[in-house]
């Protein structure tokens, strides 16, 4: 979940702390990587159901999830464990997020050993994480699933990405404490690459967020939040 100063290069790693078992925080942000309540059952609900997954993989071949900010790979992990429950026979996911700072596997496999749940994919993604992390990282976990993470700003990976996207999970760090990865800049890109009928699906609720994803070109509907939050967005491309 990261980015902030566009004159850091790709692959700097961020100093952390650990709050609370475990659970990562960027002094850089001032904020945690995940929601403090659950972050796996908030991926679920924010950002699988937000999309309307895994209802959309059904009769697809081939389905592209973009996200911002890799983070510790929560999302990922959550995913490729419903992916591969849901998936068709002949289904093909293509996961490709955009990451400014890509932690270390020795701090995914800390951060994802809260969940018992996803404890397979952390260790197939850890076992297949690189030592150093630089332009883009493709890791192919089973015959119907790849990872791509693209190292550097997400303004440049986003511009630079040739697929159409199918969905998009948009989760930087709070707008108040990193704005840059939710910019009008940014979220006309995210539109253009999104696929007619994709969608997009944030806990982000701040009123520039839902301004800038309109301004783009999505129609943007508020939905109750994960664990007492008021609000999150989600929205579609509808051309």
């Amino acid at each position: 979940m990261m980015e902030k100063n566009p004159d850091e290069s790709a692959g700097t790693t961020m100093a952390l702390e650990w709050h609370e078992d475990d659970m990562p925080y960027s002094p850089l942000f001032g904020d945690h990587f995940y929601c403090r309540t659950d972050g796996r059952l908030e991926c679920g609900h924010v950002f699988l159901s937000g999309n309307r997954l895994p209802e959309r993989w059904r009769g697809q071949s081939s389905f592209v999830i973009g996200e911002l900010g890799f983070g510790t790979g929560l999302n990922f992990a959550e995913t490729w464990r419903q992916w591969k429950v849901h998936r068709q026979p002949d289904g093909f996911l293509h996961f490709i997020s955009f990451e400014l700072y890509p932690m270390s596997r020795e701090t995914i496999a800390r951060a994802l050993s809260r969940w018992s749940e996803i404890s397979g994919e952390a260790d197939a993604l850890t076992r297949a994480w690189p030592d150093d992390c630089a332009g883009i990282v493709r890791i192919e976990l089973d015959p119907q699933t790849r990872l791509s993470v693209v190292c550097g700003r997400a303004l440049d990976g986003v511009a630079s990405a040739d697929p159409k996207f199918d969905a998009w999970y948009l989760d930087g760090f709070a707008p108040s404490r990193n704005s840059d990865m939710w910019s009008a800049d940014l979220m006309r890109l995210v539109f253009e690459k999104t696929r007619p009928g994709g969608t997009f699906a944030t806990y982000a609720a701040a009123g520039f967020v839902r301004r800038n994803l309109a301004a783009a070109g999505f129609a943007v509907e508020r939905r109750e939040g994960f664990a007492g939050k008021r609000e999150m967005l989600c929205g579609v491309r509808s051309a």
